[in-house]
């Protein structure tokens, strides 16, 4: 369906959580908006997300949980080597317990608040998770409101007119054709470009044939590309959200994984990990931040995790060591994990294998026998010790491998997202190369550079899809400022 107007206060192109965050505060403030989904379906990747960070929050007060503004800020900025932008960190850090608020104040319900890992208690869990949150919330507030949404409906191109004014350039990816429609002002929300394999290739470091996207699909820089062209500056490139290990099955949609409890035994414990030549090589607690295990596992060409029978029967009695958010909760009893794991051996998927002896298994993984017969007598060893004299891990996660039959997995690296592409200021407005404001346009959430450095910060959970929240507001409330002085 077509949009009713050919001009708009403000077209936004997105529609996650920047997007809509945008697009229905700019109608509160009395706009008309045009919101663009490229898509069949609204919220992107905000629909798989859990929660958001805030500190000094209403839930976090009640609970008696008390986060100094400094200190995070300060805990970021150095996380990032200081790549990070203090003012926007600052700025965020202290409009995130309104934002939880305002969240709130539109009808969103919060199942509570917690940490992530080893991180602080900064992580907002919403009910019905994003998904919810845009869809029951959000989007029908901003339609009640005479928001427009458009579904199937692609930007391809920007352009800035004489006027300062731009011209949207939108395909109808159902008609296949193509038609223009005037904005006063821009906000770029598409998700950064997880699912470029181009833009992945040039811009990081990650090999892609490891990295598993477990996204929407639809972040292919959509929004970047049409802001270099007209100028924009590049910033901020190369970061993806890793979350660790993530079993790669060819048959099925990535995203499907995430709420597997093999997958959570295999990537996301602080077992043991061994490389292609059967070695360890990283103190395996590095699972309690999960963007830092992502960087582990790039260190080596392959990387397996060992499990053996003792072990899961320990996690189906007793629980897991650690989850993979609330997809699977941490210390939650694995009572799936066997017959999944059963049905991956049965139907011989390719990430995982099981033997009789360690011998068998190293030789099904393609590792050399003596060395991974090494590593484990070593590891078996250390686990009666009870002390890792390679890599210093805590005790209780020795676990020995001495009980088959034993299983390997090979481990790709999961990520969720990319942040960052177009440098912006304090009030998301996206900047040239010469760092002059692009009058009118603006960037919110993974398009907008700022926020990290080279690794993403789990120490702080929900920062991401917060800073999304937040920015998109923020992108509304400095567009209305700005269509007042014109």
């Amino acid at each position: 369906m077509r949009n009713k107007k050919k001009d708009y206060d403000v077209v936004i192109v997105g529609s996650g959580a920047a997007g809509m965050a945008a697009g229905l505060t700019a109608v509160q403030d009395g706009h008309s908006a045009l919101l663009l989904e490229k898509g069949k379906t609204t919220g992107g990747s905000t629909n798989y997300t859990e929660g958001l960070f805030a500190i000094n929050s209403y839930l976090q007060q009640e609970k008696g949980i008390n986060i100094k503004a400094t200190d995070v800020l300060s805990e970021e900025v150095n996380y990032s080597k200081y790549k990070a932008d203090s003012r926007i960190w600052r700025n965020y850090i202290n409009n995130s317990a309104e934002n939880v608020q305002w969240l709130h104040d539109q009808g969103v319900e919060y199942e509570g608040v917690q940490a992530m890992g080893a991180g602080e208690a900064t992580w907002h869990i919403y009910k019905g998770m994003g998904f919810g949150v845009i869809h029951d919330v959000l989007q029908p507030k901003f339609e009640q409101n005479g928001g427009e949404v458009l579904t199937l409906a692609r930007a391809v191109n920007l352009a800035k007119k004489n006027n300062g004014e731009f011209e949207v350039t939108i395909r109808d990816n159902k008609a296949k054709e193509r038609y223009r429609v005037n904005a006063r002002a821009v906000v770029l929300a598409s998700g950064g470009y997880l699912n470029n394999s181009r833009l992945i290739k040039e811009e990081t470091s990650y090999d892609i044939n490891r990295l598993v996207p477990v996204s929407s699909g639809k972040g292919t820089g959509d929004g970047l590309e049409m802001a270099w062209h007209i100028g924009a500056q590049k910033s901020g490139l190369g970061m993806a959200m890793l979350f660790g290990g993530y079993l790669k099955d060819k048959d099925e949609p990535s995203y499907k994984m995430m709420p597997s409890q093999m997958n959570t035994a295999a990537g996301q414990q602080p077992l043991l990990w061994v490389n292609e030549n059967g070695e360890r090589f990283v103190n395996e607690e590095v699972v309690y931040n999960f963007s830092l295990a992502g960087n582990a596992l790039y260190t080596q060409a392959k990387v397996f995790s060992i499990l053996d029978q003792a072990v899961i029967d320990k996690m189906v009695n007793n629980g897991n060591f650690m989850g993979l958010g609330i997809y699977v909760r941490r210390g939650q009893k694995m009572d799936k994990l066997q017959a999944e794991l059963d049905k991956a051996v049965a139907a011989n998927k390719s990430f995982v294998y099981k033997a009789d002896t360690i011998e068998e298994l190293a030789i099904k993984m393609g590792v050399p026998v003596d060395n991974l017969q090494k590593t484990i007598a070593q590891y078996n060893e250390f686990a009666d010790k009870r002390t890792d004299e390679d890599f210093g891990k805590d005790p209780q996660y020795i676990q020995k491998v001495a009980t088959g039959p034993f299983y390997g997995f090979e481990l790709n690296v999961g990520a969720f997202c990319t942040m960052g592409g177009l440098r912006v200021t304090p009030a998301n407005e996206v900047l040239d190369t010469n760092y002059k404001p692009i009058k009118g346009l603006y960037a919110a959430g993974n398009d907008a550079s700022g926020l990290v450095g080279d690794t993403y910060g789990p120490n702080m959970p929900g920062t991401c899809v917060g800073y999304a929240f937040y920015s998109g507001r923020n992108a509304a409330h400095h567009i209305n400022d700005y269509l007042k002085q014109k």
